[in-house]
């Protein structure tokens, strides 16, 4: 099969509607799958949910243990159709602009990493390449989750790139996420006579001043800088003149790799007390590479970032599927680096530049072509 065009991929993609939820993701795999098939590449469908697959595509003619790993997510989130100026699952082109939901997060960035991955093999037959694609990150991740408990065919690699939308510019790392829904029980009675009760509401207020003044105790990262903690959701109650008899609050912990999960639920669950229950929502550790690492140095320098370039190293205020697949790939340095717009994620109008496109496509390849050769 010839090398698909970087633009016209990236508008097939924008025209599958894989809005998470239900996600719907086969229909995107099968159509990435056809091309790296078709262009000599090893394909495997992992399934997920209904109408759902994961995919990981090798080079059969890849040489060595220890692949270059390039993934992405199929999968978007919804939208407001009456809101847009533009067909949202249309891929149309203007000012030099592809639109539709997904453009930049992320469809753009793996019809980026394909084209890239086939010129690349097409140049040396045997590079050692590997894409991962998954179904199912835009709701916390559990595609990406499901995929390492589900393949026991990861093992190392020599570095990662997730296509996360960045404008071409390399990050190498984000905080980690600890997701929490902490609730309250009590009895419910009369509002004139709240003594024959046992108010919820006001379990779940304590707790969540116990929360505001938690204090993580850890050192600022070089990179991440503090971990933190924000009460995002509040409810109970049924009515005005009762006694709530449940109420709940939300925690969004974001944290540094000097904060352990396992260890702050534990801190956490001692600061709330006894009187609210905790459940876990997500849990996603930080990512964290090291800058002086040779792959990330080989990065860099495709992209034209040297020691002197200001602003580095880099990190991202959001979450990926890197937080799952570093520790897969046993501890690989993963560098997030993607050509769609990081400010329009999830926006009405979403778009991708079409010539961010292009310098995409060139920095994979050469990534894969120069990466090859590490050690």
């Amino acid at each position: 099969m010839p090398i698909p065009d970087v633009t016209d991929l990236t508008r097939e993609l924008i025209r599958l509607n894989t809005v998470n939820p239900p996600g719907n993701e086969e229909s995107a795999a099968k159509l990435c799958g056809a091309w790296l098939a078709g262009n000599g590449f090893e394909v495997e469908y992992i399934p997920y949910e209904e109408n759902r697959l994961h995919l990981v595509a090798r080079n059969r003619s890849g040489k060595g243990e220890r692949p270059l790993v390039f993934s992405g997510h199929f999968d978007t989130v919804p939208f407001a159709v009456e809101n847009w100026t533009v067909s949202p699952l249309g891929g149309d082109i203007k000012d030099g602009k592809v639109y539709g939901r997904g453009s930049s997060d992320m469809k753009g960035g793996l019809a980026a990493m394909m084209v890239a991955a086939i010129r690349a093999v097409k140049q040396k037959p045997d590079a050692n390449v590997c894409l991962v694609f998954t179904a199912g990150e835009e709701t916390g991740c559990q595609g990406a989750k499901h995929l390492v408990s589900t393949y026991k065919e990861f093992a190392e690699a020599k570095g990662i790139v997730v296509a996360e939308p960045t404008g071409n510019i390399p990050a190498i790392g984000h905080k980690g996420a600890l997701y929490l829904n902490v609730t309250a029980t009590g009895k419910t009675a009369h509002s004139s006579m709240p003594h024959l009760g046992d108010n919820a509401i006001y379990k779940v207020a304590r707790a969540i001043l116990k929360a505001e003044s938690f204090d993580f105790k850890e050192e600022k990262h070089p990179l991440l800088g503090l971990s933190t903690l924000n009460v995002g959701k509040m409810q109970g109650g049924a009515n005005l003149n009762s006694v709530p008899d449940y109420a709940l609050f939300t925690i969004d912990a974001r944290t540094t790799p000097h904060t352990k999960h396992s260890d702050l639920l534990q801190r956490l669950t001692q600061a709330l007390g006894t009187d609210v229950a905790i459940e876990t929502l997500v849990d996603m550790e930080a990512v964290s590479t090291n800058e002086a690492d040779t792959f990330v140095q080989l990065v860099y320098s495709t992209c034209g970032v040297t020691g002197q370039t200001a602003g580095y190293p880099k990190s991202l205020p959001y979450l990926t599927d890197g937080a799952v697949l570093q520790p897969a790939f046993n501890g690989a340095p993963l560098v997030i680096l993607g050509p769609g717009e990081p400010e329009m994620a999830h926006k009405t109008d979403e778009f991708c530049c079409l010539d961010k496109l292009t310098n995409a496509v060139e920095i994979y390849t050469n990534i894969i072509l120069k990466g090859d050769s590490l050690q």
